[in-house]
């Protein structure tokens, strides 16, 4: 983004808003640190409240604001001295800044609306599939629906493009995964399906291709550098999450773009 773009978009969306929406995506993000954490076990997100996970300590209100309580803290239960995973204030960091750079793009819009929805699910999913190498049905068989019915009531993209993502999305990785003898998980054809019911079937091509990039050149470098075994699994959910949050912003656009230079 260029200085006068930058300044541009100063103009058009206060700095009052922006830090509203960076505010909630750092509660936001607190509240997906709950959901990683319990969802995999399959436990409530309702009781029992915050606590910490070494000595059961439950955490006061002052112990649980974003980021600032974990600064303060230094990284450490206040009570036992033990230590907090970076997991909690990165994950708060990235949803607020992923939210603020949404409302920049889009400002007060449908696209922003289904961004809200969207980009959260995704951090949550990529930081479980990275702990536990599962893509939590929790997430993504409600978030179908839930990209379906958000398209058709904001009139973003049209019901059939929405459909159309889900059976691309949902069939690309069924075919996928019938080719390799479960090679592949059940939870990335899930969440191929989300994909698709948010962003539609043209965008979704574009996440699909950024997916296969950015995992085939990590694959790559892990087995170059012996970190990684032919045998040893590498979970897809992170990039297919990458390639729907870069596919939300700009997927409509490539796109059209590529083809327009098939076209001539």
């Amino acid at each position: 983004m260029t200085v006068a773009q930058f300044e541009s978009v100063a103009d058009a969306w206060p700095i009052g808003l922006v830090v509203v929406v960076g505010l909630f995506g750092l509660a936001l993000g607190s509240f997906l640190n709950v959901v990683i954490a319990r969802v995999p076990a399959g436990g409530s997100l309702v009781h029992p409240g915050s606590a910490c996970p070494g000595c059961r300590a439950p955490l006061a209100w002052y112990d649980n604001i974003p980021v600032l309580s974990f600064v303060v803290l230094r990284g450490r239960c206040r009570a036992c001295a033990m230590r907090i995973s970076w997991r909690y204030p990165i994950v708060e960091v990235i949803t607020a800044a992923a939210l603020v750079l949404a409302y920049v793009a889009f400002g007060p819009s449908a696209e922003f609306l289904v961004a809200c929805v969207l980009l959260p699910a995704l951090v949550a999913m990529t930081a479980i599939d990275l702990q536990h190498q599962m893509i939590p049905d929790a997430i993504t068989l409600p978030g179908i629906p839930v990209g379906l019915l958000i398209n058709v009531a904001t009139g973003r993209i049209s019901w059939i493009d929405s459909v159309i993502g889900i059976l691309v999305g949902g069939g690309l990785f069924l075919v996928i995964i019938l080719a390799s003898r479960g090679g592949m998980g059940g939870g990335d054809l899930k969440l191929g399906a989300m994909l698709g019911a948010f962003l539609g079937w043209k965008a979704l091509l574009c996440a699909l291709f950024v997916a296969i990039v950015l995992g085939g050149a990590t694959g790559a470098v892990l087995l170059a550098t012996g970190r990684r075994g032919r045998k040893d699994p590498i979970p897809f959910g992170p990039f297919l999450a990458a390639g729907g949050a870069m596919a939300l912003f700009w997927g409509e656009r490539a796109f059209g773009w590529w083809m327009g230079g098939f076209g001539g």
